[in-house]
């Protein structure tokens, strides 16, 4: 009985774990790494025709973007998931084959003039196709069969519609174990979808850390702020554009911005133009406004009996054609403009940073969580230009990031979390789905709470059986991109890792009192005016 560690161990992205028990091997997610680039995604570190089951927490890519990729490899076993996940997933691996497609295609258009070699997609929209081939859809709470000895339930993990939290029973020889893979942990009292479901017992514990260093900002509503935010813009002529993932957080702004329109809180133009430019998010919204009981929460089912009110609103545009797309930064109006990807890795909304970045009036709102070498993640980080298809582009717009936003759990909700395991209580927990720098520190807070846990490391091996580490791992290297274009010094590399940290201990001092608050800032303020002198 061992459980190895394929992805998002000490990296955020990327979630892939493996199980094996009776001798099969049941794969746990199988996602897209993203942002920085520390393991390849174009191949597996085993052989996709030895797996025998996947099991899917939730549909955002970064735990099922290479579902594909392992079909086309030689994966002939079954993909289990919840109802809504499956329906989710054949429309967001579709929009992700397109994406590895022109992605391909253009930089083989660029190799061609300098001689570089042909560049194959990861997959393409044909591979991603035959996923539904595979699927087996199940409810929350129904016991599925995986093979001899290992039973899997889902329970809703409150972060996406159809997410879950997934529990193996597993059964050995003479050993029985439960083992739970926590998948990404919702935020509580979210619009939409329901709380996380709180897990009793477990002999192990696979669990998210995303935000395992820092509470969310504390936002008494998202409404009135995103509504001061569009006034304020819209008011000096600007867009307002807001790089959203297409499922999940996409619908939960239109949600907010209907109670916006609703309440007429744009004194500027209280029917202001929203448009919805992705393909994919429109698709999505259909699934949000299908068969939901089960679901959704309380309130969204009220909304939901008149059909589609949960996103209806006047001036609502959504976008299809790359030409409709073109046509909003030629547009003077201003509006608002929610289009992914969410971390600006990919898609339209790169397109539109770079028409209105450089634009003071206008407003980049960022809604979710921003992985570390992302282009989201350098503009909140306060870079003054960006490069976006070849041209250098000034960074002038108002950034905004409104932490409390996020889909996922923050640092007290996350030890609230993993706290309702008593019975048993888990002999180990695995942190995973951490930055470098938080999984081991927020491994150590659960250690504080009275648990076994350590942060594992990419392609390590646990026996559960007796709870030994089989095999150490390692943590790739690092291919962070030098802000000047050469090969960083390790000085610098030095350097940005301590900084890391400061900004670590920065977001962990939030709540102290405010003497010691502004001493450290003075102490940093001295000696960065010393450094810079």
């Amino acid at each position: 009985m061992k459980l190895s560690f394929f992805g998002a161990a000490q990296c955020v992205t990327g979630s892939c774990h493996c199980l094996e028990a009776n001798g099969k091997k049941i794969l746990v997610d199988c996602g897209l790494q993203q942002g920085r680039d520390e393991v390849s995604n174009e191949e597996f570190p085993f052989a996709a025709g030895s797996i025998d089951v996947v099991l899917v927490t939730h549909a955002h890519i970064d735990h099922s973007g290479r579902i594909p990729m392992l079909i086309k490899q030689g994966f002939q076993g079954r993909i289990v998931t919840t109802r809504l996940t499956a329906d989710l997933l054949d429309i967001m691996l579709q929009d992700s084959a397109h994406i590895q497609e022109a992605d391909a295609e253009w930089k083989n258009r660029k190799g061609a003039r300098s001689g570089a070699p042909h560049v194959e997609p990861l997959y393409t929209i044909e591979d991603a196709a035959r996923v539904r081939e595979f699927l087996t859809p199940c409810e929350y709470g129904e016991k599925v069969q995986l093979c001899e000895g290992v039973t899997a339930e889902f329970v809703d993990a409150g972060h996406l519609l159809g997410s879950a939290s997934i529990l193996l029973d597993v059964t050995e020889g003479d050993v029985s174990k439960r083992i739970v893979f926590s998948g990404d942990i919702g935020n509580v009292s979210q619009p939409i979808i329901r709380d996380p479901t709180p897990i009793t017992g477990a002999d192990y514990v696979v669990m998210e850390s995303t935000y395992g260093d820092r509470n969310h900002e504390a936002v008494w509503s998202y409404t009135d702020d995103l509504a001061a935010i569009i006034d304020e813009t819209i008011a000096k002529g600007g867009n307002v554009v807001i790089p959203s993932f297409a499922v999940g957080r996409t619908q939960e702004l239109l949600y907010f911005i209907r109670e916006i329109k609703d309440q007429k809180l744009v004194k500027s133009n209280p029917d202001f133009p929203v448009y919805i430019d992705s393909p994919l998010a429109k698709k999505a919204t259909t699934i949000f406004t299908g068969d939901l009981h089960g679901y959704l929460d309380e309130d969204a089912l009220e909304l939901v009996k008149d059909g589609t009110h949960m996103f209806n609103f006047t001036n609502l545009r959504m976008t299809e054609t790359s030409e409709e797309s073109k046509a909003l930064n030629a547009d003077p109006t201003p509006k608002v403009i929610i289009s992914a990807s969410g971390m600006c890795d990919a898609g339209r909304i790169r397109h539109h940073l770079k028409h209105n970045l450089w634009r003071p009036e206008c407003a980049v709102v960022f809604v979710g969580y921003q992985g570390e070498g992302t282009l989201g993640r350098t503009l909140l980080e306060g870079a003054k230009s960006v490069k976006l298809f070849g041209e250098e582009i000034a960074v002038a717009a108002k950034i905004v990031n409104y932490h409390g936003l996020s889909s996922h759990a923050d640092r007290d909700h996350l030890m609230g979390w993993i706290e309702s395991f008593k019975a048993p209580k888990p002999q180990h927990v695995f942190v995973v789905h951490g930055d470098r720098e938080v999984a081991p520190f927020f491994a150590k807070t659960v250690e504080g709470m009275g648990f076994s846990a350590h942060a594992p490391q990419y392609t390590e091996v646990y026996d559960l059986a007796t709870c030994t580490q089989l095999e150490k791992g390692f943590l790739p290297e690092r291919k962070a991109k030098p802000a000047g274009g050469g090969k960083t010094s390790s000085a610098y590399e030095r350097l940005v890792a301590v900084g890391e940290m400061l900004m670590a201990s920065i977001r962990r001092s939030r709540g102290r009192d405010n003497k010691s608050l502004a001493r450290f800032a003075d102490q940093l303020r001295q000696l960065l005016e010393k450094w810079e002198a």
